[in-house]
């Protein structure tokens, strides 16, 4: 029996996360067509919150992790659609570079060397959630993006070198159908509990995001294995977003934040000079719509409406912040902006000048920034900025040839070194050379839809950095 003519069973990392747990919530009102299993590290906070859906035919969990290749494998073995959102994430990622790519790259690994260990590997659906990480920085006039646009992680960005890693073992690996849908900033009750980290003060204050709400991220996991789904929507890169009315300058979403947690403004409660200027990701998505148009799992929620139900969905402490003096909460912030070795008043006070170099732009320039008064807080242009990716777009796959390939590896600087491909043919990878002449394999779909370039990441890489 195919899986047309019997419920679609679907197997899940990262099933306790914010994302993870909300396709859970999906899943378990519709397993008239789907058997869902989960796989999730052991341990009593994780047990108590999938306590009442293992109590449901149709979900069951593997407990384990995802370094233990047995684990993987058991949760494959009869997958029809591998939902891969487990890894490491900031802020823990931020404080465990090494650990973080280790988990998520290795994780990316064994999910396809076992899904190609199966006889049926080309009828087994792989989706990957990437990230805006990816991309890197973006800033103000050059913050808009679509797939497809260079993957150039941030300077000391140990997670987004992981995610571009990742992807790229997915997008090269032969597989016949397989998705990475690219993450941007999650609005959750989770983001609000981790505003005391200091790398909330990495993000410069007009830099953008399109953000998306958490329930919509959950819907988009399970409307993917819906049956609906063509196969034209397989083997590409996706950017995952809110849409216009989610897409927001940082300092736009923290004076929505602060006004519904009736909070004074940013403006009496941080020092403009205490965040970054560079240095961080972050974009609105010329493309975002590609992704609904197939999917559908917008809620189409107004933005200021579900800032009001996530302030009413905090614990009751926070409804004493409105009684709290400005210049109180302002103290708070001032230790948070200082706290730890992420944080950028540490990087002054212990002369970190990697960190202040990368981030500011060294000490003289941030020494004169001006305070709030002096500050651009403009909204930047929302009108798309569209890049060339160097070949004919107009073009349907189907009919992407070597001379595309070609007049791509040029945009890049580089040169295509396959003698001939077959026609259409975006998933078998050939050989390419970079601007500086060091050889590396990639399939066309990751070079071309992807913006990967160059020998993949290591290891090596995050170490060099640290």
């Amino acid at each position: 029996m195919d899986r047309t003519q019997r419920k679609r069973r679907v197997f899940l990392t990262g099933s306790t996360g914010t994302m993870g747990m909300e396709a859970v919530k999906v899943f378990a009102e519709r397993l008239d067509r789907f058997e869902l299993t989960l796989l999730a590290r052991p341990g009593k906070k994780n047990e108590n919150k999938l306590a009442p859906y293992l109590k449901m035919d149709g979900i069951s969990v593997i407990w384990g992790n995802l370094l233990n290749t047995a684990d993987i494998r058991r949760g494959v073995e009869q997958a029809d659609y591998v939902l891969h959102v487990g890894g490491m994430v900031s802020p823990q990622a931020d404080y465990r570079p090494l650990d973080t790519f280790k988990v998520n790259v290795q994780s990316m690994q064994t999910i396809v060397d076992e899904v190609k260990r199966l006889p049926r590997r080309d009828e087994v659906a792989v989706v990957y959630i990437g990230s805006v990480a990816q991309y890197g920085p973006c800033n103000p006039p050059e913050h808009w993006g679509r797939s497809g646009d260079p993957m150039r992680p941030a300077k000391m960005d140990a997670y987004a070198r992981s995610k571009v890693a990742a992807e790229r073992i997915l997008s090269d690996s032969g597989l016949r159908r397989w998705v990475s849908l690219r993450q941007t900033g999650i609005l959750s009750r989770a983001m609000l509990m981790n505003a005391s980290d200091p790398i909330a003060f990495h993000v410069p204050v007009r830099g953008v995001l399109e953000w998306v709400t958490a329930e919509d991220s959950g819907r988009l996991l399970a409307n993917v294995c819906e049956a609906d789904i063509p196969e034209e929507f397989w083997c590409r890169f996706y950017n995952i977003g809110g849409g216009p009315q989610y897409r927001m300058t940082n300092y736009e979403f923290e004076s929505r934040l602060m006004r519904a947690l009736r909070c004074p403004s940013p403006e009496k409660v941080f020092d403009v000079r205490w965040f970054a200027t560079d240095n961080f990701h972050g974009m609105w998505y010329e493309d975002s719509d590609l992704l609904e148009n197939y999917t559908h799992f917008r809620s189409g929620i107004p933005a200021d409406e579900y800032f009001k139900r996530l302030a009413a969905s905090m614990p009751w402490y926070y409804s004493l912040a409105p009684l709290a003096p400005a210049w109180l909460i302002k103290a708070g912030m001032r230790w948070v902006a200082g706290r730890n070795h992420l944080a950028p008043l540490y990087w002054k006070k212990h002369g970190c000048n990697a960190r202040i170099d990368a981030h500011f732009g060294g000490l003289d320039k941030w020494n004169a920034l001006p305070g709030w008064d002096g500050t651009d807080l403009s909204r930047p242009s929302d009108t798309p900025i569209h890049r060339t990716h160097g070949y004919d777009e107009s073009k349907p796959l189907s009919a992407i040839s070597l001379d595309d390939l070609q007049e791509a590896a040029a945009h890049h600087g580089g040169k295509c070194l396959a003698q001939n491909m077959e026609q259409g043919d975006m998933l078998t990878p050939v050989s390419w050379q970079d601007a500086d002449g060091t050889e590396f394999s990639a399939s066309p779909a990751s070079v071309l839809l992807g913006g990967h370039w160059g020998a993949p990441l290591t290891i090596e890489c995050v170490k060099e950095m640290l």
